[in-house]
Parts: C-alpha cells; sequence; structure tokens
C-alpha cells in the first residue's frame, strides 16, 4: 500500500431531485461540497496539493471550472469518469497521490447535474460501452427496457431461480434502506414505506417484481473529501479525527465476466469479490470484522449479490442476511446507513465520495441518529457498469 493515507475532512451537499432547486449548477454544488470538506478539515484551499475532479454528464474540464470555485492555485485537476464508480475514481487518484509522496494532501470532489428518468447514452453515432455486456445478458435473458434495472434485475431473477431468494427479499431490502435514510439531512427521500407500499410502487421491472421503490433515481449534488499523509496529519493536528484508509482496491472487468455465463457477473459481482479480497489483505481484516457498510445498491437485486461479493454471506445464502436482520441495526453488520443509494440519492460522480463522508462520519462517532455505536471499521462499495468495482476500507487513526 505504500505511505499511509488518511481522510481529514469531507463534506457534501444534500441529494435533490434534478432541478428542484432553481438554477443550482454543478459549480455551486462543488463549492458547497469542497467548501465543507475544507472546513472539515480546518485547512484553506492553499494547502491542497493536486485534486481529482469525478463526474460523468459534462463536457470536458468542468472539474477545473468546479475547483475553482474554491480558488485558484495552478495544482494539477484531473478530470474523471467512470460510471457510477466515478466518485470512488476521483478518491482512489487522490489517494496515489498522496501514498506515493507526490502530495502531502489532496482533493476529490464529485459531482453530477443529471436530467431527470432513465440514464441515457449522449451519444448516438459510436459503439455504446457497454454493447458486449447487453448483448452476453441478452442471449440469457429477454431483453427489456430501461436497460440498467433490466440488467440488475436479470441478475436478481437468475438468483432467484438458481438459489431460491424471492422478490419479498429484494423489497425487504428496499424497506430498510428507505427506513434508515430517514435519519439522513444529506438524503433525497426520507420517507418511510411498508413492504405494501414498496411493492405496489410502479413497476420497473416485472420478472423480479422490482419497483420503483426498489431503485435509485437521478439526483443533482455534490461530495468531496480532502486526504492527507501522515506528516501533514501530525503537522496540522488531525489525528483524533483522521480516519485512515486501511485498503482501497479497484477491480475491472474479468475473463469471468463474459465466460461464466452468468446475469451476475455480467453486473459486476466477479469483480467485486476480487476487490474484496485485495481490501481484506491489506488491511489485514475479514468480512467478520467489519462494523458497518455503505455498498452500491442502484438496485436492490445488487445490495443481495454485493453481500456475497463481501463475503458477508456465501454464495447463494445472501437472502439469509436478510431474513436473519443481519445488515440493519441491532444485525451483524449495518448496510447502508445513508439510506444507499436507493433513498439517498445517486448523482454518480458524487456517490462515491458521499460514502466516503458517511463512513469518516460513522467512524468519527459524528453520524447522529444514523451512528453504528461502536463502529471501529467500515468499508465501502461503489461499482460502474463498463466496468469498475471499487472497495475501500476505513479504520479511525487514533486506534
Amino acid at each position: 500500500m505504500g505511505s499511509k493515507v488518511f481522510v481529514v475532512g469531507v463534506g457534501m451537499t444534500k441529494f435533490e431531485k434534478p432541478g428542484r432547486r432553481e438554477g443550482w449548477d454543478y459549480p455551486a454544488m462543488a463549492k458547497e461540497a469542497g467548501t465543507k470538506a475544507l472546513e472539515d478539515a480546518g485547512i484553506d484551499y492553499a494547502k491542497v496539493q493536486e485534486a481529482a475532479a469525478g463526474y460523468c454528464y459534462g463536457d470536458s474540464t468542468s472539474g477545473q471550472r468546479a475547483i475553482y470555485e474554491l480558488g485558484l492555485t495552478g495544482i494539477p485537476i484531473v478530470n474523471v469518469n467512470n460510471n457510477c464508480s466515478t466518485g470512488s475514481t476521483a478518491l482512489y487518484l487522490a489517494a496515489r497521490g498522496v501514498r506515493s509522496g507526490e502530495a502531502d494532501c489532496a482533493l476529490a470532489i464529485g459531482f453530477e447535474k443529471m436530467q431527470s428518468g432513465s440514464l441515457e447514452s449522449g451519444w448516438s453515432d459510436r459503439e455504446q460501452p457497454l454493447m458486449r455486456h447487453l448483448e452476453a445478458l441478452a442471449r440469457l435473458r429477454e431483453f427489456a427496457m430501461p436497460v440498467a434495472p433490466w440488467m440488475f434485475g436479470a441478475a436478481g431473477v437468475e438468483h432467484m431461480d438458481v438459489y431460491g431468494s424471492t422478490p419479498e427479499h429484494y423489497a425487504k431490502i428496499a424497506e430498510k434502506n428507505h427506513r434508515h435514510s430517514a435519519n439522513n439531512p444529506y438524503a433525497q427521500f426520507q420517507d418511510v414505506y411498508t413492504l405494501d407500499e414498496i411493492r405496489g410502487a410502479k413497476m420497473v421491472y416485472e420478472p423480479l417484481g422490482m419497483t420503483r421503490l426498489m431503485c435509485s433515481p437521478t439526483s443533482d449534488g455534490s461530495a468531496a473529501a480532502v486526504l492527507a499523509g501522515e506528516r501533514f496529519v501530525e503537522e496540522h493536528g488531525l489525528g483524533d479525527r483522521a480516519v485512515e484508509i486501511v485498503g482501497q482496491a479497484v477491480v475491472t472487468d474479468l475473463p469471468s465476466t463474459f465466460e461464466a455465463k452468468t446475469a451476475r457477473a455480467l453486473v459486476g459481482v466477479d469483480m467485486t469479490a476480487a476487490a474484496a479480497e485485495k481490501v481484506y489483505a491489506q488491511a489485514g481484516i475479514g468480512a467478520e470484522d467489519v462494523d458497518v457498510i455503505e455498498l452500491h445498491d442502484c438496485f436492490a437485486p445488487n445490495e443481495l449479490l454485493t453481500y456475497e461479493a463481501l463475503g458477508l454471506a456465501p454464495v447463494g445464502e445472501g437472502h439469509k442476511l436478510v431474513d436473519n436482520g443481519d445488515t440493519t441495526y441491532g444485525g451483524r453488520w449495518v448496510v447502508n446507513p445513508s439510506g444507499g443509494l436507493i433513498s439517498k440519492g445517486h448523482p454518480l460522480g458524487a456517490t462515491g465520495l458521499a460514502q466516503c463522508a458517511e463512513m469518516t462520519w460513522q467512524l468519527r462517532g459524528e453520524a447522529e441518529s444514523r451512528q453504528v455505536e461502536g463502529a471501529r471499521i467500515a468499508l465501502a462499495h461503489n461499482i460502474g457498469l463498463g466496468g469498475a468495482s471499487f472497495v475501500t476500507a476505513y479504520r479511525p487513526a487514533n486506534r
């Protein structure tokens, strides 16, 4: 892993329905999140030596335009786009800058100004990045629109067919995450729903019984993290609030993505399992040591599949965690205390950094009514199809 890397400041905006805040453009979003992160760290922007900015929808160098709201210091700024894992990509690059010794302090920021409705491609005159995945999945499961819920919904149906999970399990995951979000002032939705209300909402993917309340919405918003090395933390007296990144890995598609001929592999289960294995080895921990988890529940089926990929349950037994209440308060882990993507929202470029913020607050004991009692080790998982899966482990610096 090289030199140690610490999260010393985090900040985020409330995630909003696209267009809900009139005139709220991405520079204003980034200014709000970035300013909060710097204030949380107790440092001026002038201390930041490099930055990575993540977004999926926007023109080139939008990262500069956003970060210039914090100051003009001439530092390197890199723009990144890695589908739904874009925020974690910015975090990964900022951490590499600190870990390598190139920077004592780096900023990772993500933002998104989205359009309402299902995700759409911005280009119709060239090969779609997911075309190989889509063609492979269409040979396994009947194609349906919209594409994203079909992909994850089909993987859930496959799990039902092979391992015996039921539509009830996926509805229960959504119910849990909506319930958790009621305590999150940053969440796009803070309403609690009954299982009947979740099952009775507008249908999105019939074969799974997947309704709109089991799907993440499009969102506007931003999140940011300030990262620093050990010397910087000591010189600025940040040790009591710093959170160390003790494991971090990214894995892109493997041969098994296509060779396994399963819907689960095509939506990234193997990538996530490989990334988790690397992180556990780096951190010297196992899944049983983790207390709190933020994972990529873009659709309820992916949360269940990710339980297995992260090693919380054996393959084929993720739904047993749901039956046993193992992934909420009072269970073995608290998964998505923020409400997750389903309820907190999913502005693509900000999602991974919002997970970082939640994990930092949890490990500092600053998550207020969402606090997981005694949380000592946290894990975050963020995936983008096409593909890239990020897993990051965190531990307080002073423990």
